[in-house]
């Protein structure tokens, strides 16, 4: 899910062709998208209504698709991002990609996302907490307590970002 949370939240900017589309989350994430995850994910917005694609030609070229975000997509790219179910509640770059487009968010849906984070990471450490006191080997034992030290960071974070007052961009 978190590919087409990417991919609306950019063409809620503005229009773009699908190398364009590419570049942009690769420079606002690090992730790069292959064709194979791109235009897949396009054809269906297109043919869920969520994103109208038309030509544009190009001199000596074959024509590149333009894709734009229809209402249909504004209201699929908020219900994606305020939707984060508890079973991808551990998957990092869902969780990010909600993050990284808060913006597009009231206040109290970023705060029941960051709260289905903070859960999740809650119960995940206590059972990793327990896999590390039992574990007799030191050297599986330093690799949980590396884990666990990730886990009191991004609990740390969350925190954070629960309070912070910052006024979207």
């Amino acid at each position: 899910m978190w590919i087409e949370i990417l991919l609306l939240s950019k063409l809620a900017v503005e229009p773009m062709h699908g190398y364009e589309l590419r570049k942009a989350v690769e420079a606002s994430t690090g992730h790069t998208l292959s064709n194979n995850s791109l235009y897949p994910t396009l054809r269906r917005f297109v043919d869920a209504g969520a994103v109208s694609r038309s030509a544009e030609e190009q001199e000596a070229k074959p024509p590149r698709h333009v894709y734009t975000i229809t209402e249909v997509g504004r209201e699929l790219l908020h219900d994606l991002l305020a939707d984060f179910p508890a079973e991808l509640a551990l998957n990092e770059p869902e969780f990010l990609a909600r993050v990284g487009n808060f913006a597009w968010l009231r206040p109290d849906e970023r705060t029941r996302v960051l709260e289905v984070r903070r859960k999740a990471l809650t119960a995940e450490r206590e059972r990793l907490t327990g896999l590390a006191a039992g574990q007799a080997d030191p050297w599986s034992r330093a690799a949980l307590q590396h884990v666990l030290g990730k886990f009191d960071a991004e609990l740390r974070w969350l925190a954070e970002l629960t309070t912070d007052p910052r006024e979207d961009a």
